[in-house]
């Protein structure tokens, strides 16, 4: 369907197929792309305070609630990533381990640890941006497909690939890569 057509549609009927407002479904798309920007921007300002190349928030209600760097390196603590911090700092300021009706967002796909503490937190969504199958080996340990795991959970997390910012956070996976090479 032609943006011209789905527009006049917007405009006789406020809905498109199975009654879904278009509307809606593009301010969602935009907030979700937005909120995904500011994660890797983070992951930028990690990289300057000696980190590694990720960041991530959690929202509610459309409000950033908690961001996280990740700083393991720094801090002497492998448990210190991104999505982590995140958590914690969300948990705090909203004094509950619960994070129920929370999102994350991270510039990089969650690792293992990461996506259960999603899981453990009740974190139903998680965006990111660069995909583990477009970066070295030293990101990860091993290609463990999260979609598999996930579907063997008994409570799903919705996880969304935000594919159109992929190559924002690649730059700056890149640079620091550049820069750490030994």
């Amino acid at each position: 369907m032609t943006n011209f057509i789905r527009n006049i549609l917007v405009k006789i009927t406020g809905v498109g197929r199975c009654g879904t407002p278009f509307i809606q479904m593009e301010e969602e798309e935009s907030r979700k792309r937005n909120f995904l920007k500011y994660a890797i921007e983070l992951s930028s300002e990690s990289v300057k305070q000696g980190g590694f190349p990720v960041g991530a928030i959690v929202v509610k209600d459309d409000l950033i609630i908690a961001q996280g760097l990740s700083n393991g390196k720094n801090n002497k603590d492998a448990t210190s990533h991104a999505e982590i911090e995140a958590i914690r700092n969300a948990s705090r300021k909203l004094n509950t381990r619960d994070l129920i009706g929370c999102e994350l967002y991270s510039s990089m796909e969650p690792c293992l640890m990461c996506f259960s503490a999603c899981y453990w937190a009740k974190i139903r969504t998680i965006v990111y941006a660069v995909g583990k199958d477009k970066l070295s080996k030293q990101h990860y340990e091993g290609l463990y497909p999260l979609n598999k795991i996930n579907s063997q959970n008994n409570k799903k997390i919705e996880i969304i690939h935000g594919k159109d910012l992929e190559n924002d956070a690649l730059v700056v996976i890149q640079d620091w890569e550049q820069k750490n090479k030994k």
